[in-house]
């Protein structure tokens, strides 16, 4: 049973992600090596948030009780703070790295667009996001023990499951409309992104309310994932044809530089 969980909560966390990966990002070498440095970059965020959560540890005396308890929210705010600055440093190399490439090829068409940049950043922010954040919960549902025996929920390994799948498929939503704000220099764009972030980082203090949380969520990422469609050029004609598989440029797929 214990590894039917652990499977279980695999693919319902992963599973959309390593499909993006592998049928839009896995054949070309250049968006592998973009989704790798972002994945990087929210390494780099997540080293400066454990820093600063260190040396407050310290300065507190690492005493127990309420202090703690403001520490730990002042902590989240803090590091989804950092992880939208390091998501704006981001976009500032890619920006330069994009017109490098058109300097040294201005006749031809190598230089991925911003809009796939954007895309294929905000997955390898997710999925970086996604494996800190459940893959020791994953490793618990191996066992031994029984979630739920002292009266806490027995679906905790599932709600987590669903958390995760939830945050990295935002983060894939919020770099396309952060990088949208940062092209547009429309600034409440990026202030949009990080407010959202931090109700959807925020709400993982409700535990152990799962329902309200999830629904919360899952509401944030259908309203985001339908800005985000308009935003990369989707198109409700757009979306039809592509279910009906007649679109063959659809969305980010075959995007030109622009």
């Amino acid at each position: 049973m214990t590894a039917a969980v652990f499977f279980g909560c695999a693919f319902i966390a992963f599973g959309p992600a390593l499909a993006l990966y592998i049928f839009t990002i896995a054949t070309d070498p250049l968006r592998v090596i973009f989704l790798i440095a972002g994945a990087f970059f929210w390494l780099v965020s997540l080293l400066l948030s454990s820093v600063f959560w260190f040396l407050v540890r310290v300065l507190t005396d690492n005493r127990d009780g309420p202090v703690q308890n403001y520490l730990l929210i002042l902590g989240v705010l803090l590091s989804v703070c950092i992880q939208e600055l390091f998501r704006l440093a981001y976009y500032r190399l890619l920006k330069k790295a994009n017109e490098g490439l058109k300097s040294i090829n201005p006749e031809e068409e190598t230089a991925p667009s911003m809009r796939l940049l954007a895309y294929v950043s905000g997955l390898g922010f997710g999925i970086m996001s996604g494996v800190f954040s459940f893959v020791n919960t994953l490793s618990n549902s191996l066992g031994p023990g029984t979630v739920g025996i002292h009266g806490d929920s027995p679906q905790f390994f599932l709600n987590s499951a669903f958390m995760t799948l939830v945050i990295i498929m935002l983060h894939v939503f919020w770099g396309v409309v952060f990088f949208d704000g940062c092209e547009k220099n429309k600034w409440y764009i990026l202030l949009t992104v990080l407010l959202t972030h931090l109700v959807v980082s925020t709400q993982t203090f409700l535990s152990p309310h799962y329902e309200v949380n999830l629904v919360a969520a899952y509401i944030i990422m259908v309203l985001m994932g339908i800005w985000a469609f308009y935003v990369a050029g989707g198109s409700c004609r757009s979306l039809k044809l592509c279910l009906l598989c007649q679109d063959k440029d659809f969305l980010l797929y075959n995007q030109r530089s622009r």
